[in-house]
């Protein structure tokens, strides 16, 4: 029975710089490496001026961790996406940091990683890997846009419910609203709903909110448990204030 060679520099996991020397082939001076007093990658084109491939990878693979594409963990063990975890205790598997690169970076097929009799029975064509990079650029964009999107959201519900909370506590001080001042405050509604639902000049949405039946669906969702936030009387208050930013004022 043949046994399958057991690659000396593979480990379980990795740390970043662990993993990147190894990328660069430089096993062999993994002591001074590791015992080289850095704290963060662009320390290391100074220490080791000779490597610049030590630096290029360690940014990469921190820069893979922090963008989501890149497992990680503590001391091997994996960890959730987002969890804060200190630089020179983080680390990556072998595995995921094999998929990684076979993904992001097919021409790199460092020994550690890859078994030599891989090399063509893996290889990826140009065509495939420019589709493939074509790919994931295409998802790191719609991951940006969905994070601006997001931002977008909440800075809309602040704004909202900041003026409920305003509303609310010139009630509680003031007590009763007079005529003029319910109008007023009807038409600040109605003003920051049209503002919310409109277009730039040149047609770009001012919000992620489509229409009014939105914001109220994200008002009642996130203020469930406050009176008076219900739908019905939601509709109501925005019909209102809608009303109001369309009259003339007396005069």
């Amino acid at each position: 029975m043949s046994s399958k060679r057991i690659n000396p520099q593979a480990k379980t996991f990795y740390r970043p710089i662990e993993a990147a020397l190894r990328w660069c082939n430089l096993i062999r001076f993994e002591t001074q490496i590791l015992q080289a007093p850095w704290s963060y990658p662009g320390e290391l084109r100074r220490l080791f001026p000779q490597w610049p491939c030590l630096q290029t990878n360690t940014e990469l693979i921190y820069d893979a961790v922090r963008n989501g594409e890149l497992p990680y963990g503590c001391f091997g063990i994996p960890v959730p996406s987002g969890t804060t975890v200190e630089p020179n205790l983080l680390t990556v598997r072998h595995s995921d940091l094999r998929q990684w690169l076979a993904i992001c970076y097919p021409d790199q097929r460092p020994g550690f990683l890859f078994e030599p009799c891989a090399v063509t029975r893996d290889k990826i064509s140009l065509g495939i890997y420019f589709a493939l990079q074509a790919e994931r650029n295409a998802l790191l964009r719609e991951r940006d846009t969905l994070r601006r999107q997001l931002q977008d959201v909440r800075a809309d519900l602040r704004a909202l419910g900041l003026e409920q909370e305003n509303l609310k506590s010139m009630v509680s001080s003031n007590g009763r609203l007079s005529e003029r001042s319910e109008r007023t405050y009807l038409q600040i509604i109605g003003a920051l709903l049209n503002t919310v639902l409109d277009s730039s000049p040149a047609g770009k949405p001012l919000s992620v909110f489509k229409s009014q039946a939105a914001i109220v669906d994200a008002l009642t969702a996130r203020h469930s448990d406050i009176p008076g936030l219900s739908k019905r009387t939601l509709d109501e208050k925005f019909a209102a204030a809608n009303r109001s930013i369309r009259k003339k004022p007396n005069t």
